[in-house]
């Protein structure tokens, strides 16, 4: 139904924000946290048991925090734990991946030309990886392999970037790069929930019943921290990524995730020796600044694909109804005058070199295909075509509202 449509742009929506929101509060307490960690001084009036301090100014008040490397003899009644910001994160994240590319897989997860897919196996295949993904992760780790973290850290860096291979063999290139975020955040995720928080809930536990705690316990979750902070920035850029076919539709995104992943431990490595009180090195922005220039040239050089127009045979049964509504002939005239000179292979639009959001409207069958987003957009909206371009008016979208609910609840 129509109705559901709207409905579910709004879900999104507010997934969205709550994504956006958790995902903040998250990053901003694990980059405090690393800071603050990196940044411990030595004291003569240390604590007993205490492994450094920090002195910190903000919001008008001085702060006096000391960190200890097990716990002190005796805990405090209240303790605070972080650890919601990472879950909230991730379950909105999934929720979001539900709403949009699980429900709209015909649209943003199914790429018939890379694979001929039915919605239900192409959401095994994301799920079934995001859970490998972590089993495979969290193996190495536990096994002599891992006992080596700059040996650890390269193994894991080609992992990633043989997914991000394998994603563009499957998936769209929007679906691809933002699937290999959501491999990467659930790694992220799984560190919070099954180690960190696991290992810090033993050492209080051994606290109170007056043993003493195991500090290898701290060490496990100090290893699985580092990787979380050198991992933030490349999920930021990947989840943003949808939203810029230069990035997600080059024949070359995978190397373009890549390179991103690179640019992540050459930010946070100035970050975090600046922290250490090491200085400022200023090689790493160098370094970021090349790779991007990479990222900017194998954009360039990744040009999308010809729409094969056997895709008409594939539709589904629900693309199908839109094409043979009687309306439909008008509804896609209407399309091609005011939204293919942007959404086509070759944009007509000075300064377009994509379509924007890799959309292209140029075929019966991709008109086809789009309906939600098409009355979403220029037909329950006045987003598209923008105000500035090629006016619509009310008649013409009235008339794609009036093809869509026809056949929305067919």
């Amino acid at each position: 139904m129509f109705e559901l449509a709207v409905i579910g742009a709004w879900a999104e929506f507010a997934v969205r924000w709550l994504h956006v929101i958790t995902a903040i509060a998250w990053i901003g307490s694990s980059f405090y946290f690393i800071a603050l960690d990196l940044g411990l001084r030595k004291s003569p009036s240390l604590a007993p048991g205490a492994h450094g301090e920090e002195w910190q100014v903000h919001g008008g008040g001085f702060y006096h925090i000391q960190k200890y490397l097990v716990a002190p003899d005796k805990l405090p009644d209240h303790l605070i734990w972080h650890k919601w910001q990472s879950y909230w994160t991730w379950i909105s994240g999934f929720t979001l991946l539900v709403l949009v590319y699980y429900v709209g897989a015909e649209f943003y997860l199914i790429d018939l030309e890379k694979m001929e897919l039915q919605t239900w196996q192409a959401v095994a295949i994301s799920v079934a990886s995001l859970g490998l993904g972590w089993v495979i992760y969290d193996q190495l780790c536990k096994s002599r392999f891992g006992e080596d973290n700059t040996r650890l850290m390269v193994f894991l860096f080609v992992l990633l970037v043989i997914m991000a291979w394998g994603y563009t063999q499957v998936f769209t290139g929007r679906a691809a790069l933002l699937h290999l975020g959501a491999f990467t955040a659930t790694i992220m995720s799984g560190n919070v929930f099954f180690i960190i928080i696991p290992n810090q809930k033993i050492v209080v536990a051994d606290l109170k019943a007056g043993r003493t705690p195991d500090a290898k316990y701290g060490k496990i979750a100090k290893q699985r921290s580092t990787h979380n902070n050198y991992l933030t920035l490349p999920v930021l850029f990947l989840m943003l990524s949808n939203h810029y076919p230069l990035a997600f539709a080059s024949d070359y995104n995978w190397l373009i995730a890549g390179l991103v992943f690179l640019m992540g431990v050459t930010i946070r490595h100035f970050f975090n020796s600046m922290h250490m009180g090491q200085g400022y090195k200023w090689w790493t922005w160098v370094a970021t600044v090349l790779l991007f220039a990479g990222v900017v040239m194998l954009s360039v050089m990744g040009q999308p694909k010809d729409v094969a127009e056997e895709e008409v045979a594939s539709l589904s049964p629900a693309a199908a109804r839109f094409m043979n509504d009687p309306a439909f002939e008008d509804v896609y005239w209407t399309v091609q005058g005011h939204c293919s000179m942007c959404h086509s292979e070759e944009p007509l639009w000075p300064g377009l070199h994509w379509a924007p959001k890799a959309v292209v409207l140029q075929t019966e069958a991709q008109v086809a295909r789009a309906a939600q987003a098409i009355y979403l957009q220029a037909g329950v909206s006045h987003a598209m075509p923008p105000g500035s371009t090629v006016l619509m008016d009310d008649y013409a979208r009235q008339d794609i509202r009036d093809w869509f609910e026809r056949n929305a609840g067919s």
